[in-house]
């Protein structure tokens, strides 16, 4: 197993989690949960393959992703006040997932020979397309329409990846780059309070 493929399924895991606890403060049942999870952690690959004309959807070639998800919301379910109290564990491994994601969704573009801006698009929708979808299915105002710096970071990833890969760096140069960059502009981001201009 690949680090980012293991990386892939953490973020997964805890994606998952997110879209359970947003279900659950809803009240949803335990359907509602699966399925409030399920789009939350896979949505956005699903979309950016959708788009892409890549057939089979990713996780229908690999039940790991459902095992996952399940896993994520029997956790969730069991150990509700566990899972809340590890709030800022959490957020590292969501921040962590947001990366990865970032990093697949515009490696997958870029090797179909998409062109660097729709590259970077596919990045970013990878990563957020899934809590879009949560934030929507349960009447929330998705996150990446407010203050807090989320999609931002997946763009900046994104542009980075397709810079180092012109510049014809090692593959593993690029990757990590690409996946740290994000993770950093988000952990700096919430750290000191950086935050998108309001719209007036």
């Amino acid at each position: 197993m690949s680090l980012i493929y293991f990386l892939d399924l953490v973020g997964t895991f805890v994606f998952a989690i997110s879209g359970s606890l947003a279900a659950s403060e809803k009240k949803f049942d335990i359907f509602g949960a699966l399925f409030v999870a399920s789009v939350t952690a896979v949505g956005g690959g699903t979309v950016r393959d959708a788009i892409l004309g890549s057939t089979p959807v990713f996780w229908t070639m690999d039940t790991n992703y459902l095992l996952v998800i399940t896993g994520a919301v029997a956790f969730t379910v069991l150990f509700k006040k566990i899972v809340t109290r590890l709030r800022t564990t959490l957020f590292l491994f969501d921040t962590m997932g947001l990366g990865v994601f970032t990093f697949i969704g515009v490696e997958k573009a870029s090797l179909m020979g998409i062109s660097p801006a729709i590259c970077v698009i596919m990045g970013t929708f990878t990563a957020v397309l899934g809590g879009v979808i949560r934030d929507t299915l349960c009447n929330e105002v998705p996150l990446i329409f407010r203050e807090e710096i989320y999609a931002t970071a997946c763009i900046v990833g994104g542009i980075i990846f397709v810079l180092l890969s012109y510049l014809g760096l090692a593959d593993n140069i690029t990757t990590w780059a690409s996946v740290f960059s994000v993770i950093s502009i988000r952990i700096l981001a919430i750290k000191y309070h950086i935050t998108l201009p309001k719209m007036k």
